[in-house]
């Protein structure tokens, strides 16, 4: 005979296996964001997300520690050295500024923007104004529309800096890949390159630089309003240091991949396009993802001399004329500069990190 207990422990165990299943679909769902989260440098979020699933809240913290906390106390202990050692050293610049100054700095460089952003928005207020009050009074042919020539920010120089080692960037992609799967397919032309390679990869950007001026200024005489002269010379210049580390990396593993799959591309009668396209990336997409982050780690570190040089508008000629200000917030700022080359240089990393692991099967974290 059934009795109300018996009912009752039925409906508990529904209701425990309800739980069970929710949560098993739970740890699933956090274990899918696991990897993605990983690529973008937020593993850490994985042990909050177990922990608030429930799941062992020791092992949990233990992992936690291990992903963050660690690398904060490293944070940390570089910050308080840097407060506590700055002020010791006076350069002709004032002693060397510590974490709170470079705040400060970083503050009134967002403030300027904004100031900046706030007279360019004005500027164009006044000047639809004007227009709309000739055209009000039929003097339509004096009505003009200006560019706003305000100075540039330190926010339009990063992105100018940007827009710079992405041109540089996309050229070397679009030499180094081709030219990589063609050396990697032909020992011939891999043996006819390799000597240019070997000679031209370790040339620093500085010796380049003259070069890339010199014939740019030659031939292109007429330059467009949104690509100045400067900004092309910066974008070769990195093109011709960055494009190696691709090259390099596309023609080894175009001629490491599995020598059965050419022989079936052979028995199938493929084309040489289809083989490629179909055989041939596939197989080497993890070295050549390998050999863009390197190309682009590369060109954004070759950008700032090229823009200091080549007086581009960006990082590198922001850090230039804080260098020849010599005010007493200088310093500061360059250090700002700095972190900023730095932590923009670690998300173009991610970005690509996380193209690899979107494209290929394996990926190096």
């Amino acid at each position: 005979m059934i009795t109300a207990s018996d009912f009752a422990e039925t409906a508990l165990d529904a209701r425990a296996a309800k739980r069970a299943a929710r949560r098993e679909k739970l740890f699933l769902a956090i274990n899918r964001v696991a990897a993605p989260l990983g690529v973008l440098g937020l593993g850490w979020l994985v042990p909050l997300l177990k922990i608030a699933a429930g799941d062992n809240p020791r092992v949990q913290g233990r992992e936690l520690w291990r992903r963050a906390g660690i690398p904060l106390i490293g944070i940390a202990v570089f910050v308080a050295a840097w407060a506590v050692l700055a002020p010791q050293v006076n350069t002709s610049l004032g002693a060397i500024p510590g974490p709170v100054q470079v705040w400060d700095q970083t503050v009134h460089l967002y403030q300027d923007h904004v100031a900046e952003r706030a007279k360019e928005v004005a500027f164009y207020d006044r000047l639809a104004a004007r227009n709309a009050d000739l055209a009000a009074a039929g003097k339509t042919d004096l009505v003009k529309w200006r560019p706003y020539t305000g100075k540039p920010t330190y926010f339009d120089q990063i992105v100018t800096s940007l827009v710079t080692v992405g041109l540089g960037f996309a050229i070397a992609t679009l030499l180094a890949v081709p030219l990589g799967i063609v050396c990697g397919l032909s020992g011939t032309v891999s043996g006819a390159l390799n000597p240019l390679i070997q000679i031209f990869k370790p040339v620093s950007p500085l010796a380049w630089l003259p070069i890339v001026t010199m014939i740019v200024s030659a031939l292109y005489l007429e330059p467009l309003d949104w690509l100045p002269k400067s900004l092309v010379v910066s974008a070769i210049t990195v093109t011709l240091c960055s494009l190696w580390p691709t090259l390099i990396n596309t023609a080894l593993g175009v001629a490491s991949i599995d020598k059965d799959l050419v022989n079936v591309g052979r028995v199938l009668q493929l084309s040489t396009t289809r083989t490629i396209t179909k055989l041939v990336l596939p197989s080497a997409l993890p070295l050549i993802f390998t050999g863009l982050r390197l190309s682009l780690g590369v060109g954004w570190m070759v950008l700032i001399a090229a823009e200091m040089l080549a007086q581009n508008p960006g990082l590198g000629k922001f850090v230039w004329d804080e260098f020849q200000n010599g005010s007493s917030d200088s310093l500061a700022r360059i250090i700002v500069a700095v972190l900023t080359i730095g932590i923009v240089g670690f998300l173009l990393d991610r970005l690509m990190l996380a193209l690899q692991s979107a494209f290929t099967f394996s990926s190096t974290r």
